[in-house]
């Protein structure tokens, strides 16, 4: 049987092409991924809150397959409607098929906390207005967002086309001394094959979304395997 060690599920945005094929490339032997979709074509505010009301129906799907988690697999969408909205929607969903629910947003905030860093450097693909509605996601779960820089992309396909590489050199050019962390936002970037390049070369954590979100997925069932390709995330936590 598949997922005899852990069975979870995954909803992401229909663009996102990244999310899951990152997340089943590194998944430990005996956990399975299943995986339903949301309509979404462009990250703006407008079509983020309208797709996370299709968020109950996405998940009745993979409650139908055995899942014993459900993971929330959008950054933006998971903070989009301000501090407490990944907690409500992560409520609305678990009430629905009474299957526990976490957010990427979830995942990213408890990982920036057990890695003891308050200072960050946020770099994202998104529109500045994307981009406020982060930080200031950020800054209402006690964090300094030393500096926010995207690429100020709508299409999630184009996003889905970008190479790990740019993530790389886009925090590198932007990273201070005063630094504590790196956090790059967007589970249809790929990141996987950059996270421990980049905390070797600057020397400070990296937390990616799909990193942040496998490491919960991957704690909330009791799955404590170590990934040393993924950061000091998923070795030292």
């Amino acid at each position: 049987m598949y997922g005899w060690r852990g069975r979870f599920g995954l909803i992401v945005p229909s663009s996102n092409t990244t999310m899951e094929m990152e997340l089943h490339s590194y998944l430990p032997y005996g956990v399975s991924l299943h995986v339903s979709r949301m309509p979404l074509r462009d990250v703006t505010e407008e079509e983020l809150l309208k797709m996370s009301s299709m968020a109950v129906e996405s998940a009745k799907l993979l409650r139908d397959a055995g899942v014993e988690l459900i993971l929330y697999g959008c950054t933006s969408g998971s903070f989009i409607g301000g501090k407490d909205f990944e907690k409500e929607l992560e409520a609305r969903i678990e009430d629905e098929v009474n299957v526990p629910v976490i957010s990427t947003s979830t995942a990213v905030v408890e990982a920036l906390k057990i890695l003891d860093v308050r200072d960050i450097l946020v770099v994202t693909p998104y529109t500045d207005e994307i981009n406020q509605r982060e930080k200031e996601f950020l800054e209402a779960n006690e964090f300094n967002v030393l500096d926010i820089i995207g690429l100020g992309l709508t299409d999630n396909l184009q996003i889905g086309r970008l190479e790990p590489y740019e993530a790389y050199r886009l925090a590198k050019s932007a990273f201070m001394d005063e630094v504590e962390g790196i956090f790059i936002s967007c589970t249809n970037w790929r990141t996987f094959e950059i996270i421990e390049a980049l905390e070797d070369d600057l020397g400070v954590p990296v937390v990616t979304s799909n990193q942040a979100s496998l490491w919960l997925a991957l704690r909330e069932m009791d799955v404590m395997e170590r990934i040393p390709e993924l950061g000091r995330l998923l070795t030292e936590y």
